[in-house]
């Protein structure tokens, strides 16, 4: 096995996934202060669940990253995880809440994800030029 494969105790492994998820009622709410303030919170949260995030970019409606998983990590947890936490964080920081986060609701309930497996080039090309075809009407 090549330096491509990470190693937990009893496996080598190399999970790596495409995710896309969305603002509640897809409004367009990360533009400047909030789309700096997330990239380091998604980093950090990813961090504390021995997660990577490969690539990254936050449109204004939506978010797209590539985020390496270790198998003992289901990517629901993960992902419920990093939604609700960085929802937490944005209470705080732009609605003024300590406490009391009942009814706070900044993400979509649902996400898309896909396996990269060695597509991992292609992908975050993919990640990068969202911005270049979201301005020129492209899907």
């Amino acid at each position: 096995m090549s330096e491509l494969y990470q190693s937990l105790s009893h496996s080598k492994w190399d999970c790596k996934y495409h995710v896309v998820f969305v603002p509640k009622y897809r409004r367009k709410v990360m533009f400047g202060e909030i789309r700096q303030f997330l990239g380091p919170i998604f980093h950090e949260l990813a961090r504390q669940k021995e997660c990577r995030i490969i690539e990254g970019h936050l449109m204004p409606d939506h978010v797209h990253m590539c985020i390496e998983i270790p198998p003992k990590y289901a990517v629901a947890s993960v992902i419920g995880f990093l939604k609700g936490k960085s929802a937490i964080a944005i209470a705080r920081q732009f609605k003024g809440k300590q406490q009391n986060f009942v009814g706070e609701h900044f993400w979509a309930r649902g996400y898309a994800v896909s396996t990269v497996g060695f597509e991992l080039e292609a992908v975050k090309r993919y990640i990068r030029e969202q911005d270049h075809a979201d301005r020129g009407g492209q899907f």
